[in-house]
Formats: structure tokens, sequence, C-alpha cells
């Protein structure tokens, strides 16, 4: 295998797919990437077992050939060449040497034909979106997941598809977080498919804030996105993801509008002063007036006002801080309202304007 390569052309397709090579693999071929070098193209693919990433472009090669290599220091080595400088990628036998300028590395390689592929996906649903859209649906949920939960079908996303809607929702149980796009699904019966944290980690990664398309297909074991000149697969989570719909409280009959902005940046000031394993705060509402108190084991206090819309009866109900501003993060109106029946109930946090985002939080006890 032979083939010249500026640095950037080179650099790119390895930045995207080794962000999957685990530091310390149990396999040594997983921290290597399969280089396939055809007439006209170049593929590179990593892989973890769970997901798999593959890119390739269109490229001119002297000699085809195939070969893995170790995926970061190849990526190291690129990263730190002058910018513009033109190298030459040589495999033969088991060494690869990659020559620039003066510069030359011989680097060891494993054979290719024990690089693991993942099986191909026979797609039973498939929709395409911008990528700008599909990006937008992954933040405004993927916060919620749960992290190395023992209930492991928490330990992702969960994308439906349902009539002409796409939805994805996350919780780790003290919290969710629901938000829907309208999509054109030939889907008879709904269909939820659950995606591992790793998988989300690297697609919000990879997605664009283009109008470039996003082709989504589901399997019956994976997901797999194509994108220009990428495709990303991930294996999902078998499991049965909990009845979301029914932690969604009702709207009460006194909503709390809150400006964005000028609630999140209270959280944040008060929340440096709450305990810091529980980050609770505590919430006295009255007409027309929020007051967000925290105190920790020192003795220190903390004390925020500000003004909201709000004619119910006195209310005080305390929360994880981090969760509220986590949800507040995510919204992209200016205003917010939320909805509290009473002390004990949970928190629905809807955007003003926009249906398609809901988070619920539950309380705390301080």
């Amino acid at each position: 295998m032979k083939f010249e390569i500026t640095k950037e052309e080179l650099l790119r397709p390895l930045q995207q797919v080794s962000g999957v090579v685990e530091r310390r693999q149990t396999l040594p071929i997983l921290s290597n990437v399969l280089v396939v070098a055809e007439a006209g193209s170049l593929a590179f693919t990593a892989t973890d077992l769970e997901v798999e990433l593959h890119a390739s472009l269109e490229h001119d090669v002297e000699t085809p050939g195939i070969a893995t290599l170790p995926a970061r220091k190849l990526m190291d080595i690129c990263r730190n060449l002058p910018d513009g400088a033109k190298l030459t990628l040589t495999v033969d036998g088991e060494r690869g040497t990659l020559k620039s300028g003066r510069s030359r590395f011989t680097l060891a390689t494993l054979p290719a034909e024990d690089f693991p592929k993942v099986e191909e996906v026979p797609s039973t649903q498939s929709v395409a979106l911008p990528q700008k859209t599909l990006r937008q649906l992954i933040d405004a949920t993927h916060f919620a997941m749960a992290q190395q939960d023992v209930r492991y079908y928490l330990n992702g996303l969960m994308l439906e598809l349902a009539g002409s809607r796409l939805r994805a929702v996350a919780t780790d149980g003290h919290r969710l977080s629901l938000a829907d796009i309208d999509a054109e699904l030939n889907v008879e019966e709904p269909v939820q498919v659950i995606v591992p944290r790793k998988g989300i980690s690297e697609l919000l990664r990879l997605l664009e804030e283009s109008e470039e398309p996003a082709q989504i297909e589901l399997g019956t074991n994976h997901v797999r996105v194509s994108l220009p000149g990428f495709v990303f697969t991930s294996k999902l989570i078998d499991g049965r993801f909990p009845d979301y719909e029914r932690v969604i409280p009702a709207d009460s009959g006194h909503p709390i509008s809150a400006d964005c902005g000028v609630l999140r940046q209270a959280l944040l000031r008060t929340s440096i002063l709450s305990n810091e394993k529980y980050r609770g705060i505590r919430f006295q509402l009255e007409t027309n007036n929020l007051r967000i108190l925290a105190h920790n084991p020192e003795q220190e206090e903390a004390e925020e006002e500000i003004e909201v819309v709000y004619d119910g009866a006195p209310l005080e109900i305390g929360f994880n801080a981090n969760y509220i501003i986590d949800a507040l993060s995510a919204i992209r109106t200016e205003q917010v309202t939320m909805n509290i029946t009473d002390s004990s109930s949970s928190c629905l946090l809807t955007p003003d304007g926009e249906g398609g985002c809901r988070y619920v939080v539950m309380p705390m006890r301080l």
C-alpha cells in the first residue's frame, strides 16, 4: 500500500474516527485504525466493538492495499507536522512508514484480517434529517442519561419513531428530558431503540450545524447514521425503556413563568454555596416572586430573589440545582414555564412557545 496525501486531508478522517479508540484496550487490534486504499479512494475505520466509525474520501492511490496502524500515534504524528506538509504513507509487510520532508516514522502494523467488523445492519426503519435538526434533538436531551446505572437501559438515549414524529428521551431516575421533532416517517407501529451513552457522545461530536442530510437506519441490534463521507454504527442496548409518559406531571393551575437566563444565573450563583455532594437548593414561591436559598455544612448561605409571573399559593420545595441548571441550559427560548403542583411533586419545565421539549425534575428533601 502506498499513497501521498497532505497533513490536513489525512488528519480530518483520523480525528473523526479515533474518538472511539480507547487508550487501554483488551484487544491490541482495537487500538489500531483500519486503512483501506483502493483506486481513487481512501477509507479509515475504528471500533471498540460497541461503536464503529468509518470515514472515506476520494483520493489518488499509487498502490492499493489494506492495513491497520496505531490510531493515536498516527494522528499525533500528523497533528504535529507543519501545516500543509505532504506525507507519503507506505505499508510493506508488518511495518508502515510515514515520510514527510526530512521526517520519517516507522509504525508497527497488525493483520487487517483480524480487525473486527460490525455486521451489516438490516434496516427495519429509515429516516432522513438535516444534521442540524438531529444535533438539536440530541443536544436537548442527552444530558439526562444515566452514568453506569445498574438499570443498564437508562445508560443511553431512547429514540422513538411514531406517526410523523421522532422523539428522544433520556432519564437517570431523578430527572427526565424529552424532545420531539417532525419527520417524514413510514412507521405503522411505534418503534423504540436505546442508543448507548458512548454512541450518543460520538454522534454528537460528529454532527455539524448544517442542512447536510443525516440518514438514520434502525436495525434489530444496531443503529447506523450515514453522513457525507462518514458512517457511524452503534450497537443498541437490549432492554425495555420505562414508561416515561407516566412520570410527566400534568400542567398545574398556577404555572410559574420566568426569564430563562436570569433564573439560570441565579441558580449558578446560589449553588456555589450548596452542599457539594447533594447540590440541594430551596425554592420559596410567593406572588410574582421566587426566592432561591442554599446552605452547606460549613454554615455558609446564599440567597437570590428574582421576579417571576406567579399567582398561586405560597410554596416551598427543594431540588438538585444541577438538574434545573442542565434543563435551563438546553432551553433555547428566553422564557421558561415551570409547573409545580405542591412541595412533594415533580417540576415540569417547558420552553415558552416550543411545545417539542419537556423536562421533569424530581424534588428532594432538604
